[in-house]
């Protein structure tokens, strides 16, 4: 028996699709963050393009855990899922309540200007990652509790 299965159709779509939109993400808010912090001089506040960036490396450490199927990286995307869901809400809500503290941001309105993708990209992640043929393509059964740092 594999040590890793084979996927399902289903499996591997769902798969391919976070690890094709995550670092298209990752580029897109680098790219925002960037162009804000360093040619736009009008810039009020920097929260905006620092927390677009700060997004920008949760796609990233995302797509590494998505790429890599290893048990420390199921764990590393999960960890990372739970970090930008948090971020997106949090923002967003800050975002409503007080716009002039957030600016332009990737999470600003729960990621209105791309097409809510922030908000429901890690929600599809988790549910992803937390599915039973997931985990074992991960290499994570019922004994594996905590993070292995083995590349096995």
């Amino acid at each position: 028996m594999d040590k890793f299965p084979r996927p399902t159709p289903v499996l591997s779509a769902i798969g391919y699709l976070l690890g094709i939109s995550y670092p298209l993400l990752a580029f897109s808010a680098t790219g925002r963050s960037v162009y804000q912090l360093f040619f736009k001089p009008d810039l009020a506040t920097a929260v905006g393009p620092l927390t677009s960036l700060f997004a920008a490396f949760c796609y990233l450490a995302a797509t590494i855990g998505f790429a890599y199927r290893r048990p420390w990286t199921w764990w590393l995307s999960l960890c990372v899922l739970g970090i930008e869901s948090i971020g997106t809400l949090a923002t967003g809500v800050l975002s409503i309540l007080q716009p002039d503290l957030i600016g332009s941001s990737v999470w600003r309105l729960f990621g209105i200007d791309f097409a809510f993708l922030p908000l429901v990209q890690p929600i599809a992640g988790i549910v992803w990652l937390a599915w039973t043929p997931t985990r074992k393509l991960f290499g994570i059964g019922s004994s594996s509790v905590s993070p292995r740092l083995s590349t096995a």
